[in-house]
């Protein structure tokens, strides 16, 4: 893609594609998703193939010790995957478009009226560690609001994010006012430390990796930057939780797919309730191949959980581990994981409503849940048509951004030659009624 020109020509391109969307119609849009659709279904073999070469090389360089196995399993793109996708685009159609939408009305003077009409950010850059349904996902995302695109996906899975763009851009075509340019892809870092200077053409970055690559691009542009670092999710398991949500709420937030950012890293449990409570749930984890680390009072409990280190509170894991520990009460709780966590998604399980309502309240998190595993947090699951990010930022969007975090507004002034010198003391006065 950077043939002729270098990156800034790639930005440049993407900024022409941006202005060429803005004229384009909801129906325009969905064309062009369909036709990736078909694309992508049309190129089903050849994608697969490459995913396969992909899933080859990085099984060598697991039995080197070069790449873990939770980077290796978020790497797969089967047909399971594709379907999954493709079930994401069609969600993205069905939502209606963020763009050109009248927010909010108010007369300032009798035929002088404001507007605050949705439009496009601009141009997005997607930077993303494996995973190569991201490709899909955001590129669904960015088109439906009418942002241009440029990604970059991590080396283990180029072949694939390769395959997956040629499908995608040739399914563009079957909407002629959609400029193939609205949806590009770099191959080299060298290329993304080139983007992090486009500040004159790139809008927003969006990086979704781990917490050094987040941490790099931040320090590395004058371009905003949306995400999160990591992704260190707790449950909180309540004296009064009952036994059967907890077993299925706790092993589901950390086995149900570890290597994301929304699987639990820590359980909590209340001292009053933890003899009935934690060795229950525990041993469900360990029977799940879980390795347990805890605390010396999960250790008396549960003697086969290994010892758990100052440091276990604040890792991620990304995988079959988890760090559990007895806490005196809902307050220690609370302050606990706002001091180790994330701000990203936590819950709790309880029977006991105010403590559900106090733990909603006083978590500083993006995502706060009762009686509901973390893996939730997930804006296909929302129903935000997949997601194109996790932000556990306080401005501008929080939680998983889908169609609503991509886009921002403007303010259209409707006049008849009215001119501010007209108004004062003495002069005409502003009605400001809304509409």
């Amino acid at each position: 893609m950077t043939a002729g020109g270098g990156i800034r020509k790639v930005a440049g391109a993407a900024r022409d594609a941006y202005l060429a969307l803005l004229g384009c119609t909801e129906d325009d849009k969905n064309a062009a998703l369909r036709g990736m659709i078909a694309a992508l279904g049309r190129r089903r073999g050849e994608i697969l193939a490459a995913n396969a070469r992909d899933c080859a090389a990085a099984d060598e360089l697991v039995a080197a010790g070069r790449m873990t196995a939770a980077l290796r399993a978020r790497l797969v793109f089967d047909d399971a995957k594709l379907a999954g996708v493709l079930a994401g685009i069609e969600q993205v159609i069905r939502l209606p478009d963020p763009a050109n939408r009248v927010l909010w009305t108010i007369e300032l003077d009798e035929g002088l009226v404001l507007r605050r009409v949705s439009c496009a950010l601009g141009v997005i850059g997607v930077v993303f560690e494996s995973r190569p349904d991201v490709v899909v996902q955001v590129s669904s995302l960015l088109l439906k609001a009418g942002n241009a695109g440029i990604l970059k996906g991590g080396k283990e899975a180029q072949a694939t994010n390769a395959a997956l763009m040629a499908a995608l851009r040739e399914g563009l075509a079957a909407s002629p006012a959609v400029p193939p340019d609205a949806l590009q892809l770099l191959s080299t870092r060298e290329e993304v430390q080139e983007l992090l200077a486009c500040d004159a053409e790139v809008d927003l970055l969006i990086p979704r990796g781990g917490k050094e690559l987040v941490r790099q691009i931040k320090s590395s542009t004058r371009i905003p930057v949306l995400g999160h670092a990591d992704g260190i999710c707790h449950v909180y398991v309540h004296k009064d939780a009952d036994l059967g949500k907890a077993l299925r709420v706790v092993v589901d937030a950390k086995t149900n797919y570890p290597a994301v950012c929304n699987a639990a890293e820590t359980i909590l449990f209340d001292r009053e309730g933890s003899a009935r409570l934690l060795p229950p749930v525990v041993r469900a984890l360990i029977d799940k191949g879980v390795e347990v680390r805890g605390c010396p009072e999960t250790r008396k409990l549960v003697p086969e959980a290994a010892a758990a280190a100052e440091d276990a509170w604040s890792t991620e894991y990304l995988d079959l581990i988890a760090s559990v520990r007895v806490v005196a009460d809902m307050a220690a709780a609370v302050a606990h994981i706002n001091r180790y966590g994330s701000h990203h998604t936590d819950a709790i399980v309880t029977e006991d409503e105010a403590a559900g309502v106090h733990f909603c309240r006083y978590i500083d998190s993006a995502g706060v849940f009762v009686n509901a595993s973390t893996r939730f947090a997930d804006g296909f699951r929302y129903g935000l048509g997949a997601e194109i990010g996790i932000s556990t930022n306080k401005i501008h969007a929080r939680g998983p951004v889908g169609l609503e975090g991509i886009v921002t507004y403007k303010y259209e002034l409707r006049g008849a030659g009215h001119a501010v010198g007209d108004y004062g003391p003495g002069k005409r006065s502003y009605t400001h009624r809304t509409r």
